[in-house]
């Protein structure tokens, strides 16, 4: 049984990590950079110790450091949170060798499904629609020519590893197909040490529609619905909600049948999201993150599954608390990412509440934000019976929201709730440029 857990990530989701862990009586360990050392993850952990100073390379990224301070203060388990690490297999590999127990899927799962070519293979064997595209690696002008114009201009070159935005490109004509390659290769080599390209068709506005699970490394998958992430910012989410106005109960049948089918395939442990783009009638699998993701909250509101606390409990050889047939969908959840765009101290901070209001987050007043880190700093998360309702308790819940010492994305946030489109869910991932035409750069 776990006693002591690291948690090998910083903000918002340490946070999370932290109020789980005590709910089930383990303790915490948390780490930080030297300019992290007010954060409210330190304040909150059981133990703190600092890994490296602020250059996420130097710090949250070094792995030797962080299992140094695991074995130091006497972790069973490390918790690698979002982002950083937390998709990195010889990151798993190390932990394990370590003798701690990694919070998440084993190493060749993570290694396997973090190569999209890859990927795409497993979910085409496992059933599930794939994207017209290359059928493997692209690295030379010739085929990404024959692979473009077999699938239909225009395209979008992706990074094999990685995601985030990073190391794609679209491209509308045959012209600019080479020089769109060199560029996504070599941000994506820059970002994830891997330049390995390859070509998908590109859907002009989809939806972009993920379903959340939960195994247990012995075939037993729990699906937890699924969660609409179409507005975005190049490529970056702002606005989650869950279920999604764009899927039918037989497209989500579907969805979920094959998403059971791939994770059993692959004894899968943990939490997980399979990402698909919808396309009127028709959906295709993308990618699957193999961790948490930032807008979880969405689906432990419809669900009443706490997320955080199931993933750490399977990882230790527990057994899911609720089989797949037995979870309960009920009611819509939507969440707002407040990110900063601007560093400095919050002078002021009136945070939201009232019933079906949750609010994320690792600020506090008088903290300073950091430029050094992702530009997210909270999330405003609101539940009700159904969508317009939800939507209506989000914007209320903005308007109460007061962050004063930094610019942020609140007012933006409230546009978005109140545009029409958005209103009637008639809209894909073109939405933000299609309201904010000027801003989508």
């Amino acid at each position: 049984m776990i006693k002591r857990l690291l948690i090998a990530n910083r903000g918002e989701i340490a946070v999370r990590i932290i109020r789980a862990c005590r709910e089930l009586g383990i303790e915490t360990v948390a780490v930080y950079s030297t300019v992290d050392k007010e954060s409210l993850h330190v304040k909150m952990a059981d133990k703190a110790i600092c890994i490296g100073p602020a250059p996420s390379s130097k710090s949250y990224l070094d792995s030797n450091a962080i299992i140094t301070a695991a074995l130091r203060t006497g972790c069973q388990a490390v918790h690698p949170g979002v982002g950083f690490l937390s998709e990195n297999a010889d990151f798993a590999r190390k932990i394990e060798k370590a003798g701690l127990i990694w919070i998440g899927p084993n190493p060749e799962t993570i290694e396997m499904l973090g190569d999209k070519v890859q990927a795409r293979a497993t979910a085409l064997k496992a059933g599930l629609p794939i994207t017209p595209g290359s059928d493997g690696a692209i690295d030379n002008e010739k085929d990404a020519i024959s692979v473009a114009e077999k699938c239909g201009f225009p395209v979008i070159i992706k990074a094999a590893s990685g995601g985030g935005g990073k190391g794609m490109r679209i491209v509308w004509k045959k012209e600019d197909l080479a020089e769109n390659i060199k560029i996504a290769s070599t941000e994506a080599l820059a970002n994830f040490a891997d330049g390995t390209v390859y070509i998908e068709k590109y859907m002009v506005n989809p939806r972009h529609v993920e379903l959340q699970i939960l195994a247990d490394g012995k075939g037993n998958v729990s699906v937890l619905g699924e969660r609409d992430c179409s507005v975005q910012k190049n490529h970056q989410k702002l606005i989650e909600e869950s279920p999604s106005p764009g899927v039918t109960n037989e497209m989500r049948q579907r969805m979920t049948e094959g998403a059971i089918k791939l994770f059993s395939s692959l004894n899968y442990r943990g939490a997980g999201t399979i990402e698909f783009l919808v396309s009127e009638n028709d959906f295709y699998f993308m990618e699957v993150n193999a961790r948490i993701q930032v807008e979880h909250p969405v689906s432990e509101f419809v669900s009443g599954i706490d997320i955080i606390r199931e993933q750490i409990r399977v990882c230790d050889n527990q057994a899911l608390e609720i089989p797949s047939e037995k979870i309960q969908l009920n009611g819509w959840a939507m969440e707002a990412r407040i990110n900063a765009k601007t560093p400095g101290q919050i002078t002021k901070l009136q945070i939201p509440g009232g019933p079906g209001i949750r609010f994320d987050s690792f600020i506090y007043q008088g903290y300073s934000v950091l430029p050094h880190y992702d530009s997210m700093i909270a999330k405003l998360i609101a539940y009700d019976t159904d969508r317009n309702k939800v939507i209506k308790k989000l914007l209320c819940a903005l308007e109460e929201l007061e962050i004063e010492g930094i610019s942020t994305n609140i007012e933006e946030q409230k546009e978005i709730l109140k545009a029409k489109k958005f209103i009637d869910g008639n809209f894909g991932t073109n939405l933000y440029s299609e309201l904010f035409p000027t801003k989508n750069k």
